[in-house]
C-alpha cells in the first residue's frame, strides 16, 4: 500500500516526492511505500498544529472528551486492519495487534476522563489582599515519538493525554511501522479531530535525525515524548536540553522477575513465560533476567524449559504464539548473545536456534556478569536464569543493570516480597505477576536508563501541561516606594 503524510488533515506527499519502503520481515516482499518527509514538511506539520493550538486548548473539556470517545470507538472499529497492517510490518501475532487495539482504546478512554481533572488550587498567601491560585494550563505543541514494537499502544499513548489537556500533537511514525502509525492518524481525523490537531509524518531511515531536530527547534514545540532505545533516548534528551524543552523519555529495559525459595514454582513459571515471551521479548518490559533463589532453581528451571519447549513459534499468520522478530538482523543479534553465553558457560536448556527472522522461545541457565546476555538488552525471546543465595544477593542482582523500568518478585510471604519490591530500582514492580502488564490509568516510567516522567492517567497532567501562578489584587495594594 501507498501513504502519504497527514498535515492539516490533508494526505500530503513529501516536499520533494520522495518515498521509503517497508518489506514484511518474513517474506521480504513490500508491505509499505511511504511518504519520506524532508525538514520542510517537519517544519509545515508544526506549523499546522500551532496554528490549531489556540481554538483546540480553549475547546471545552466535554467536547475535547466526546472526540477522544469517538476515536477510541473508531479504533475499534478497526481493530482488524491494525492486526492486518502490524503482522505484514512487524511480524507480530494477530492477537497482539488485537490486544495493541484494546489497550490503545482504554488509554484514549482513559484520557477522555481526564479532561475535567486538569485542576489547580488555591494558595494561602502572605497578603490578605491577594488571591493565589496555581493552575495547570495546556503548553503548545506536543511533538510524539512512537515505537514499532507496540505500535498502537505506544503510537495512542504518544498524543492521547496531550490532547485530553488542550495540547495539538505532531507523531513521528517509526520507519517500521508506518502505515499501522498513519492509520492512528486517520482514526482521530475520522472522529472529527480539527484540522492541524494531529499530524503524522512518516520519514526514510537516513533522516531520522534531522526531522527530529527540526521539530525540537521549532518555536511551537512545547514538550516532546519519545518511547524506544535508550541510546536513541540519550540523543533526544541532549537534542531537547540544547533547546531547553522538557522531555518523557521511556526508553529500555532488563526487566528482572525475582523468584525467593517460598514461591509458588507453578505461578512464577507462567508469568516468567509470558513475560518472557509475549510478542517475541520485543517489548520494553519483557522479563530479561530471572534471579531465582539457588534452593529452588533446579526445579524452577526444568518446569520454565517445558513451558519454553511447549511454545510453538512461527509465521504469524498461523496458530502460533511467537511470531517473528522486527527483522532478521534482530535475530541474529539475539542468536550472537545466546551464542556467546553458552561459550562462557551458559546452559541453553531451551530454544537457541534460529529460522531467519523466527525464533523459538529460549532459555539460558546459569547466566554470570561475563556474559553480554547479563547486561544487553536482547530484545528478543530469550530469557536469562541467574541463580543467587538469598534475598540480599537476589536484590543485588535485580539492580546490577543501567535499567529500571519493570520487575517482579515472586513469594508467598507478602511483607517479605513487599519488602524486596520497594529495594528494587524500577519505576514499576509488581509482586506475584508478570513484568509485562499495563492499564491506562497507572503511572508508567522507569528510572536510570529506562528513563524519566510517566504515562498514564493524571500522573501525564503534570508532564504536558504548564503550572502557572497567578494572582488577583482584591483590594489595594503597599509597596515600600
Amino acid at each position: 500500500m501507498e501513504i502519504q503524510l497527514l498535515i492539516n488533515n490533508e494526505d500530503v506527499p513529501a516536499a520533494n516526492g520522495a518515498t521509503f519502503e517497508r518489506h514484511n520481515p518474513i517474506t521480504g516482499s513490500l508491505v509499505t511505500r511511504a511518504a519520506a518527509a524532508t525538514v520542510e514538511d517537519a517544519k509545515a506539520a508544526v506549523d499546522a498544529a500551532a496554528a490549531a493550538f489556540p481554538a483546540w486548548s480553549s475547546l471545552g473539556p466535554n467536547d475535547r472528551r466526546q472526540l477522544l470517545l469517538k476515536a477510541a470507538q473508531l479504533l475499534l472499529d478497526k481493530s482488524a486492519e491494525f492486526a492486518r497492517l502490524m503482522t505484514q510490518e512487524t511480524g507480530g501475532t494477530p492477537g497482539w495487534g488485537y490486544f495493541n487495539v484494546k489497550i490503545a482504546a482504554g488509554m484514549l478512554q482513559e484520557a477522555a476522563s481526564m479532561t475535567t481533572q486538569i485542576t489547580g488550587e488555591v494558595i494561602p498567601s502572605d497578603n490578605p489582599t491577594v488571591m493565589a491560585m496555581a493552575i495547570r494550563q495546556p503548553v503548545g505543541v506536543v511533538f510524539s515519538m512512537a515505537p514499532w514494537n507496540a505500535p498502537v499502544i505506544l503510537g495512542v499513548r504518544s498524543i492521547a493525554m496531550p490532547l485530553a489537556c488542550g495540547n495539538t500533537v505532531v507523531m513521528k511514525a517509526s520507519e517500521f511501522s508506518p502505515a499501522t502509525h498513519l492509520l492512528i492518524g486517520q482514526v482521530m481525523r475520522e472522529a472529527g479531530f480539527p484540522a492541524g490537531v494531529v499530524n503524522v509524518l512518516t520519514h526514510a531511515p537516513a533522516d531520522a535525525s534531522a526531522i527530529v531536530e527540526t521539530a525540537i527547534a521549532h518555536p511551537a514545540v512545547r514538550r516532546i515524548n519519545f518511547t524506544g532505545s535508550t541510546r536513541v533516548g540519550r540523543i533526544i534528551a541532549q537534542t531537547a536540553a540544547k533547546y531547553l524543552k522538557p522531555v518523557l523519555l521511556e526508553l529500555g529495559g532488563k526487566a528482572p522477575l525475582v523468584v525467593l525459595d517460598d514461591a509458588d514454582l507453578d505461578e512464577a513459571v507462567h508469568a516468567a513465560a509470558f513475560g518472557a515471551f509475549m510478542h517475541q521479548g520485543q517489548i520494553c518490559m519483557s522479563t530479561e533476567r530471572i534471579v531465582v533463589d539457588e534452593a529452588v532453581a533446579d526445579a524452577f528451571v526444568a518446569k520454565l524449559a517445558a513451558k519454553a519447549a511447549s511454545l510453538p513459534a512461527g509465521d504469524p499468520s498461523g496458530d502460533v504464539v511467537l511470531g517473528s522478530l522486527v527483522s532478521c538482523e534482530a535475530a541474529e543479534r539475539v542468536e550472537a548473545l545466546i551464542r556467546d553465553a553458552v561459550d562462557k558457560g551458559a546452559k541453553l536448556v531451551a530454544g537457541g536456534s534460529r529460522n531467519g527472522a523466527i525464533m523459538p522461545a529460549t532459555v539460558l541457565d546459569r547466566v554470570t556478569p561475563e556474559m553480554r546476555i547479563y547486561t544487553e538488552e536482547s530484545f528478543g525471546p530469550v530469557v536469562a536464569v541467574i541463580r543467587v543465595r538469598g534475598d540480599e544477593e537476589a536484590i543485588r542482582v535485580a539492580n546490577d543493570t543501567e535499567y529500571g523500568l519493570s520487575s517482579a518478585v515472586f513469594s508467598r510471604n507478602i511483607p517479605r516480597a513487599l519488602n524486596v519490591a520497594k529495594r528494587i530500582d524500577a519505576g514499576i514492580c509488581h509482586i506475584n505477576g508478570t513484568t509485562v502488564d499495563d492499564e491506562p490509568q497507572m503511572p508508567f516510567g522507569g528510572v536510570k536508563g529506562s528513563g524519566y516522567g510517566r504515562f498514564g492517567g493524571k500522573a501525564a497532567i503534570n508532564e504536558f501541561t504548564e503550572l502557572r501562578w497567578i494572582t488577583v489584587a482584591t483590594g489595594p495594594q503597599r509597596y515600600p516606594f
